[in-house]
């Protein structure tokens, strides 16, 4: 385990777990930013040799969502996909190959939201641009 995914897991409050430790070093072991979902990060783990049930990968990716260590993208409302990069980025989704990526978020302009409703505030504004090769 690399000392980075223990300070990710600390700064949290998160109790450094050795599933947690393990798939946080798959998450953020190397400092780069990726996106994940459960399967994939499943399937990182058993290349890895590390034990660990596709039921715990979830209920961690759940724990880390929580702590705000990760990000859920919700696609087409079936699909998550869960993102390091916790600042305010648009993403582009690859329908063909159902891959999730940061859009350059220099290149968005949102000119006006909707008023929340009487008793809500907006908590945040997920885009998701969904593409298709040509």
């Amino acid at each position: 385990m690399t000392v980075r995914s223990e300070n990710w897991l600390a700064a949290a409050g998160l109790r450094p777990t050795r599933q947690r430790l393990a798939l946080a070093s798959l998450l953020v072991g190397d400092g780069h930013d990726r996106h994940v979902t459960a399967e994939s990060l499943y399937e990182a783990a058993q290349r890895s040799d590390e034990k660990v049930s596709l039921a715990t990968v979830y209920n961690t990716l759940k724990a880390f969502c929580e702590a705000h260590l990760l990000r859920e993208i919700v696609v087409d409302g079936s699909k998550s996909y869960f993102d390091t990069n916790m600042t305010d980025h648009p993403h582009f989704f690859w329908e063909d190959s159902a891959e999730l990526t940061d859009a350059p978020a220099e290149e968005l302009e949102i000119a006006r939201l909707p008023d929340a409703p009487k008793g809500a505030e907006i908590s945040k504004v997920d885009v998701v641009i969904r593409l298709r090769r040509t």
